[in-house]
């Protein structure tokens, strides 16, 4: 195939080498040989003597690349060229710099790892002066931020040099570039102040990033006057100075913390333009104050957490009904009721009004269709569990802990099918667990502690899966803007035509990350992000709980955390928590549990916190070995009759257990059931009793009998009382 033109073998799983019959394609000028797995070091590929190729895409694989990219020394032809996901390794003595006969249109390195001593960008860079777009992003990459890629490109329209370590000043060129769209330097060590020059050098910017640098002083107010500017994310730096109003024409506006304060008004909300609004995380004030929006305001997802506003919620949240998908008011000072207009937000999906001094009770007309995530922790409010969110079949996460709702747990919460994490830790709820609970199929987050539930523990509590559940790390509500290169081959021609100029925009969904409070190991954590996919437990303590342990609960293999303390229970610790392979956390201290800790337990080889203290144990405690040879005297202490170490108490022959071992079968507490001796005896002395007295009534000669018996035992009896209390007072005389 020697006058092949175009190669595509993308997206398959080839792996190896690349074969040497490819240098013989002398004609071909597209290659996209990415997403396989292919391996070696690039030098020595047959790719050298292709110098023909004007598209060349090898991302996604295993290749090594030297820094210097030698080895495309003689592609004159080459304007596009794709690497990410690859390996950079040192050049051979000699070969670190050279000038290369190609003038690229489109470079992509990102994600790339190093194994060269010198991570710094690319030389052959700095003799490219016609680049459409460059993404370097994701690669460490050190050194003074390289303001001469801006100053040599000056057709340059999308830079990406995101997640990288470049510091120093932000500087730019003098000379105004039109054709920019797009910068993300975001996730550096870029610090002072915003170049007062931006705007006038970069009029056309549609895309800022410069997230989670050291940027300091105020935001340039020039912003506001570029209309093409649709993204700007300034979020996690020093800025101490904005002027909110002169930011809503923008899309998406992201000031998350920083340093800024003051009072907002009420303008920045009414904008035709403006989607999202993002400034947690700083320290403005006042209070959020009510106002009437006007038509075409399509405000989806609004964000001023952990800031220090206060008054009552605004009740004009209602009036986005069709477009709102995200509030986050947590950590204020909000008070005062919820609001019956949040009734109105069909749309909603994310909603976290948490650690706030919001009182009274949840609105019963509180359903949205779409909700995702609940967060109501930490707040004031009260009154029996009502119906909000029990008709919203696509809720995951229900976090309304720490509050003063009461009552019991209405039965109608195993409508919620997608539920995953349920949080109704330190309430006032009373009554039983209801057994509803179980048709919870994707539950995995479960706390209840610190209530007034009582009752036995449902046996179908072990019936969960706990299976992964992606849904649980956040829900949708942020958006971004992206442009993207695209290039194709013109089937008339048979040349390469890249279409940089006209670059496709389009707008992309980012999750909001979840973060969930959960207790685990002896203290509270957030968890987040992907460690929250995976982790599960559950959490009963602090209540009233009776009855045995259900072996059933062995069944929770996947179980991180199982925390039954502080209850009522009774009975043998089950067998079959040594079932329970990945249990990290196992607190079953302060019940009455009695018989012996079950040696099976020492296979738990996760277990990083384990307490059995305070019950009624006896026997010797388990084998010194695996986890268990890391737990000390606290996880066994307030157990008079166990012995053995980390205890002090020795174990001797007459201290052995002269209970059985509990096995998987349940058996008897003691030898026999009591109550069943009591009803039994009860009957058959009544039984006895009748019987008698209808003998007796039947037969005269048997009632005389008995009569006759009774009469000499009362004579015989005051006979002998008589007789022995005369020698008694005798005796007393003498």
């Amino acid at each position: 195939m020697k006058n092949l033109e175009q190669l595509d073998l993308s997206k398959n799983n080839l792996e190896g080498l690349l074969p040497n019959c490819l240098g013989n394609l002398t004609s071909l000028q597209l290659l996209n040989i990415s997403r396989n797995q292919f391996t070696g070091n690039i030098v020595f590929s047959p790719l050298s003597n292709q110098i023909s190729l004007e598209f060349l895409s090898l991302s996604n694989n295993h290749f090594e690349f030297p820094l210097s990219f030698k080895s495309f020394s003689n592609h004159s032809k080459l304007k596009f060229f794709m690497c990410d996901n690859s390996t950079l390794v040192e050049d051979q003595a000699g070969f670190q710099n050279f000038i290369p006969k190609f003038q690229l249109l489109s470079f992509s390195l990102s994600y790339s790892t190093s194994k060269a001593l010198n991570a710094d960008v690319p030389n052959f860079l700095y003799n490219q002066y016609d680049l459409r777009t460059l993404d370097l992003s994701n690669n460490n990459f050190s050194g003074m931020f390289p303001s001469w890629l801006l100053e040599n490109n000056t057709s340059l329209e999308a830079l990406h040099l995101e997640q990288n370590s470049f510091v120093g000043p932000l500087k730019l060129p003098n000379h105004p570039n039109p054709n920019m769209n797009v910068i993300d330097i975001s996730n550096n060590n870029i610090q002072g102040q915003v170049p007062r020059n931006m705007c006038l050098v970069l009029p056309n910017l549609s895309v800022l990033r410069m997230a989670m640098n050291g940027l300091t002083g105020s935001i340039p107010s020039c912003f506001g006057n570029l209309s093409s500017l649709l993204l700007i994310d300034l979020s996690d730096n020093r800025f101490s100075i904005v002027k909110l109003e002169q930011l809503k024409s923008s899309w998406y506006v992201g000031l998350s913390n920083n340093n800024l304060g003051g009072q907002i008004s009420p303008s920045i909300f009414n904008s035709s333009s403006l989607r999202h609004l993002y400034l947690d995380g700083n320290k403005f004030t006042g209070r959020v104050l009510n106002f009437q929006p006007t038509n075409g305001i399509y405000l989806a997802s609004l964000d001023i957490s952990n800031n220090q506003f206060s008054g009552i919620l605004p009740t004009w949240m209602g009036n986005f009904s069709n477009q709102m998908k995200a509030i986050d008011f947590s950590r204020n000072h909000f008070y005062g009721p919820l609001p019956r207009d949040f009734c109105k937000l069909d749309y909603l999906e994310y909603l976290d009004l948490s650690e706030n001094n919001l009182s009274g009770s949840l609105p019963s007309c509180f359903n949205p269709p779409s909700i995702k995530h609940v967060h109501l922790s930490k707040n004031q409010l009260s009154g029996p569990l009502t119906k909000a969110f029990y008709n919203s079949s696509s809720l995951v996460t229900l976090d309304i802990a720490d509050n003063n709702l009461m009552g019991p747990i209405s039965n109608s919460i195993g409508n919620l099918s997608a539920l995953s994490i349920l949080l109704l830790r330190a309430n006032l709820f009373a009554g039983e667990l209801p057994t509803q609970l179980c048709l919870l199929e994707n539950l995995t987050i479960f706390d209840v502690s610190r209530n007034q539930l009582s009752g036995p523990l449902p046996r179908c509590l072990g019936n969960f899966s706990l299976k992964e559940n992606l849904e649980k790390a956040g829900g949708t509500g942020q958006e971004t803007f992206v442009i993207m290169p695209r290039w194709q081959m013109s089937y008339e021609t048979g040349l390469l035509v890249g279409k940089i100029n006209d670059a496709e925009s389009h707008f992309e969904d980012i999750n909001i990350e979840e973060t969930v409070e959960i207790t685990t190991k002896r203290r509270s954590d957030g968890y987040k992000g992907n460690i929250l996919n995976f982790m599960t437990g559950f959490d009963l303590s602090s209540n009233s709980f009776s009855g045995q342990i259900p072996l059933e609960m062995g069944k929770l293999s996947e179980l991180h955390a199982l925390n039954l303390s502080h209850n009522n229970l009774t009975g043998y610790i089950p067998a079959t928590f040594s079932n329970l392979k990945q249990i990290e956390s196992l607190d079953l201290s302060y019940n009455n549990l009695n018989g012996v800790i079950p040696s099976q337990l020492i296979v738990l080889n996760n277990l990083a916190v384990f307490s059995v203290a305070h019950h009624n144990l006896l026997g010797e405690t388990p084998e010194r070995k695996y986890q268990f040879g890391t737990f000390d005297e606290s996880s066994y202490e307030g157990n008079s009759f166990l012995c053995g170490p980390p205890l002090q108490k020795k174990c001797g022959e007459e201290e052995s257990p002269t209970q059985p071992m509990p096995t998987d079968e349940r058996e008897d507490d003691g030898f026999i059931d009591m109550d069943v001796f009591y009803v039994s005896f009860g009957v058959c002395y009544i039984i006895v009793v009748l019987t008698i007295a209808a003998v007796l009534y039947i037969n005269l000669f048997w009632r005389r009998r008995w009569f006759h018996f009774i009469e000499d035992c009362i004579d015989t009896c005051y006979c002998f009382l008589v007789i022995n209390f005369r020698k008694f007072s005798n005796f007393r005389r003498s």
